[in-house]
């Protein structure tokens, strides 16, 4: 593996996520990435060789194991990295792309033709929903990881001993798992980090939710005291405009103003200067 390039990969990550997203990339890649490189593997290397039923009869132990394992618990933690991980490197992707196409606008306009995104990175626009649409996406795999672990081991736990009844076993046996409290306890670990990830992406993401509800609602009550105050200039104008009208037409007039038809003309005084 070339960790120069993954070096370069989660730098990108840390450097477009905000604050809940740094923690969640460190416990990703601390907490479960190299506990699974340095240990579970090996916890569940033996795993087939050292599962072993107490009757002689060709094929049953593998026929028992294959019923009581469908999936290996550290092909399904693999998997699970792999697409918790890649929607943050969309989002980095998605940066990338913006860089090119300012890239290239400013190399057909010039100095002088403006700039498309003033910060590429900082989530707005499409951006905004790439980071959102990731970490509802991150959340969902995490939980539904944890869901289909529970239906194939209940409680997340392993026994010491499983019956198995399937063909070609002769009868009911006995099998016995190798090292079943440790790998319980990894089994808990791993979990508990996958709940702590879900918590953190679902707290990010009402973070980021009502950042820009806050943000709108600013831009909203800008906008509406902007036109406030056009209004009132206008107003305010136009009423200055009518009385000088009114002061023109009327003072040193002999003709008396129009009436309004609800107002009788015995009210009017002529104004003369």
């Amino acid at each position: 593996m070339n960790w120069g390039v993954f070096e370069g990969l989660l730098s990108g990550v840390n450097k477009y996520s905000t604050a809940f997203g740094r923690v969640w990339l460190s416990l990703v890649f601390i907490f479960r990435l190299l506990v699974y490189l340095v240990t579970a593997e090996r916890v569940w290397s033996d795993d087939h060789k050292d599962f072993s039923c107490d009757t002689r009869q060709p094929g049953c132990p593998n026929v028992c194991y294959d019923e009581f394992f469908p999936v290996s618990h550290v092909r399904l933690w693999a998997l699970q990295l792999i697409l918790v991980t890649c929607p943050s490197l969309l989002v980095v992707m998605h940066v990338a792309y913006r860089e090119a196409r300012e890239k290239k606008h400013r190399e057909r306009a010039g100095k002088d033709g403006g700039r498309l995104y003033l910060d590429p990175g900082k989530k707005r626009g499409g951006l905004w929903w790439t980071y959102v649409c990731s970490l509802v996406f991150k959340a969902g795999v995490d939980a539904a990881f944890l869901y289909v672990f529970h239906l194939f081991y209940p409680k997340y736990t392993l026994p010491r001993v499983v019956k198995c009844h399937a063909a070609p076993c002769p009868n009911t046996v006995d099998c016995f798992i190798s090292k079943p409290a440790e790998k319980n306890i990894f089994t808990l670990f791993m979990v508990i980090t996958a709940v702590i990830c879900i918590l953190l992406n679902l707290v990010e993401l009402a973070y980021l939710v009502s950042k820009r509800c806050r943000e709108c609602l600013a831009e909203r009550k800008a906008r509406a005291k902007g036109v406030g105050h056009r209004l009132d200039w206008t107003t305010s104008s136009t009423k200055q405009d009518d009385l000088l009208l009114g002061d023109l037409i009327f003072l040193g007039s002999d003709v008396p103003p129009p009436l309004l038809p609800d107002h009788p003309r015995d009210h009017v005084e002529k104004t003369t200067l």
